[in-house]
């Protein structure tokens, strides 16, 4: 591990947390305009945002670990334009979350020293394809994530829609990524580990 790449992950770490994220691609527009939120509704889809966007936090700490733990530079740069798309989708959901006046989950450092860790672990620990094992699984338990949400958000919320359906077509093409650079699968309790922590982190931050 080098100091340069140290000092990438330190930076990644900060402009996550705290700067204001710039996406490469202009934000998903529904086709048809939005209709007034009443509160409720209102509530209701900044809760779900804000649990998408801490899933791109968690999405950016995770392919950071793997970054800095990845020793094929080829595998390594994959992992960066993965996690540029993140990128995208973690300025989209900022965004909407400040239209639909609501603020980001206040937990967000933790979630992002979690997330890292497990993407650094796996790398480390069980090499290339156990980390891009983690990134499949983690994709596909996203896209199921994000579905449920298309199913609950506001009906009149469009805005919230389009992006949602753009970020499923992008974990759909990074979990493929993934598979055909030699991705492992992942046992079965280590799926349901992963499946049970995801819980608890959107029961958290869809309050928090």
């Amino acid at each position: 591990m080098t100091l340069n790449a140290l000092i990438l992950a330190a930076d990644s770490a900060l402009r996550t947390l705290w700067a204001e994220p710039r996406a490469s691609r202009p934000t998903p527009t529904a086709t048809t305009p939005d209709a007034v939120l009443s509160e409720p509704d209102r509530r209701e889809a900044a809760a779900l945002m804000r649990v998408n966007h801490v899933g791109e936090v968690c999405a950016q700490a995770l392919y950071t670990g793997q970054a800095l733990a990845c020793t094929n530079p080829a595998l390594r740069a994959q992992l960066a334009e993965a996690s540029r798309e993140e990128t995208d989708h973690l300025a989209w959901t900022q965004q909407r979350l400040k239209e639909l006046k609501d603020r980001p989950s206040l937990l967000n450092p933790l979630w992002y020293a979690g997330a890292f860790a497990i993407g650094y672990a796996a790398g480390k620990l069980g090499g290339d394809r156990v980390s891009l094992g983690f990134v499949v699984e983690t994709e596909r338990q996203v896209e199921a994530h994000l579905q449920s949400h298309m199913d609950r958000l506001p009906a009149a919320d469009a805005a919230s829609r389009a992006i949602v359906a753009q970020m499923k077509t992008d974990e759909i093409a990074h979990a493929q990524m993934a598979q055909k650079a030699g991705a492992v699968e992942l046992p079965s309790p280590v799926k349901a580990l992963m499946k049970a922590a995801a819980k608890v982190m959107t029961t958290v931050a869809h309050r928090v």
